[in-house]
């Protein structure tokens, strides 16, 4: 997963240069005022999206594996930890007479 995340800020940062530099050429339009780096943000969020997300499929599809296989294990021990639970409750309560008769 932390691989899949660097990998994603990588593409961002490429998109961040390669916009910077189309803007400052010219390619581009400057944002309104104090917004231009706000736009070449936003535009480099824009392009970056699209890329990671065909460019990253692989790895994305190991990361959801991992992540699956971290939720089924903690299910596992949580039932695990339950039924444990269960069990040492049960074999504390004292057994129950029924109603009426005394010992």
């Amino acid at each position: 997963m932390f691989r899949y995340t660097l990998m994603r800020l990588g593409v961002f940062a490429g998109c961040l240069g390669v916009v910077w530099g189309l803007v400052y050429l010219g390619v581009f339009p400057r944002g309104f005022g104090e917004s231009n780096g706000m736009w070449i943000v936003l535009l480099a969020l824009v392009i970056s999206a699209p890329i990671s997300f065909v460019v990253l499929r692989g790895v994305r599809d190991r990361a959801s594996v991992q992540i699956v296989e971290r939720v089924d294990r903690m299910k596992a021990n949580l039932d695990a930890s339950r039924n444990q639970e269960d069990e040492a409750v049960d074999a504390a309560q004292p057994t129950s007479h029924p109603q009426g008769q005394t010992s």
